[in-house]
């Protein structure tokens, strides 16, 4: 088994290869919030790239509730034919193209002005950047059964565009991963207490959904192998609802880990060893193909061709790749003719690990923006240029989304 062998899903359809484009949060909406011509661009640069499998970034399962405020958001079929023309492209190189579909809960900036929800009414601890996070209304049983419907209505218009399958977000702290977690679930009813019931969202959510598509459309899971806070959801934790996926005709789960408040997602490996600094969720990955009985996705700092081939030797069926890809949109070509290209952004030392990471993700979206553009990345950007850059950006998003919902009468 190599990089380059097909896989054959559960649902009996086949991926080309062994990578996939991770999901990254672009916020390259339209005025609408649907799809953009630049994010078709983009779409469109990784389909030729290469890649067997293609992961969007979040597309939000209810306007109200935005990862940032130039996301997409798929609610109804008002604009449908961007979304499929979305789909189209992504599709073209051969990849299957997969939705990730998303509600932020708790980790929504208080600045877009909307109710935050989450499974308790515990607020983010980021420190100095806490008040930018309002405390959130602990939800209903009309609430959960609402956001439900909502990601189940989502899968079926994503399925209508043409997209291969969805990929539900269950991890980085958005609002399944805190259902799942204690820390964040403090409730005394069927959601909240033992795993079973802090994973009943998660759970109906992928029967509903597995019930409203077609057999062939892909179901997967992003789960956290752990919160990588003390209390929170841990490595058996993730254990036991992969578990209680096995039987629910799940296609893929992708192991990732950390949040908005232990933002492992960009972090380092607890040891120096090359192989575990580029794959820093491999090991979550290894104890878990011994419950797992569907293909797991490890994602996590891949960026160079013999850590990935490790990877899929070690029996992890699909390796998701990130920055590397945002950076060269087309590195698997060059590893299937034996190119040893290895994207990296340069490293930031600042001692403020929060501000750390959110200059890694603000210049992960420099370079997506650049590609989009038709234009060289540049992995050497500043990463103060690019934070303060990104939080400009931010602010004018911010702006035009409270318009575009004060238009909606939300």
């Amino acid at each position: 088994m190599t990089l380059f062998t097909p896989l054959t899903l559960p649902n009996h359809t086949i991926l080309p290869n062994r990578i996939a484009k991770a999901a990254m949060e672009e916020n390259m909406c339209d005025a609408d919030h649907a799809p953009s011509d630049a994010l078709l661009r983009l779409y469109q640069a990784w389909a030729q790239g290469g890649v067997g499998l293609i992961l969007t970034g979040n597309v939000m399962v209810d306007r109200r509730a935005m990862t940032g405020p130039g996301g997409v958001v798929l609610e109804d079929d008002r604009h449908m034919d961007r979304f499929k023309q979305w789909a189209h492209l992504a599709r073209s190189g051969g990849a299957q193209v997969w939705m990730q579909i998303s509600h932020p809960g708790r980790q929504m900036m208080a600045a877009l002005g909307q109710e935050t929800w989450s499974a308790s009414a515990v607020p983010l601890d980021m420190g100095n950047l806490s008040n930018k996070f309002s405390v959130p209304k602990a939800m209903t049983v009309a609430d959960i059964e609402e956001i439900q419907q909502r990601f189940v209505r989502t899968a079926q218009l994503a399925e209508q565009a043409g997209f291969n399958g969805v990929q539900i977000h269950g991890a980085h702290g958005y609002l399944l991963s805190q259902f799942l977690s204690p820390i964040s679930n403090q409730r005394h009813d069927a959601w909240g207490g033992s795993i079973e019931n802090r994973a009943r969202l998660l759970v109906d959510i992928v029967k509903a959904i597995r019930a409203a598509v077609a057999p062939g459309f892909a179901v997967a899971v992003k789960l956290n192998s752990a919160d990588f806070q003390r209390g929170g959801f841990s490595p058996e934790d993730a254990q036991q609802v992969v578990r209680m996926l096995n039987d629910l005709q799940v296609d893929v789960v992708e192991l990732s880990g950390g949040s908005y408040e232990a933002p492992a997602m960009q972090g380092q490996a607890r040891d120096g060893r090359t192989l575990a600094r580029e794959a820093y969720f491999l090991e979550f990955a290894q104890s878990m193909m011994r419950v797992a009985r569907m293909p797991l996705m490890v994602t996590g700092g891949i960026r160079r061709k013999a850590v990935a081939e490790n990877v899929v030797a070690s029996g992890v069926a699909l390796v998701g790749i990130a920055t590397a890809l945002a950076i060269d949109p087309a590195l698997p070509q060059a590893w299937r003719i034996g190119h040893d290209v290895q994207p990296a952004l340069t490293p930031i030392t600042w001692k403020n690990k929060m501000m750390a990471s959110l200059a890694t993700m603000a210049r992960v979206k420099y370079q997506l923006k650049r590609v989009s553009e038709g234009q060289a990345t540049r992995p050497a950007i500043s990463p103060l240029w690019a934070l303060v850059s990104q939080q400009v950006m931010t602010g004018q998003q911010t702006k035009k989304y409270r318009a575009w919902m004060a238009r909606r009468g939300a």
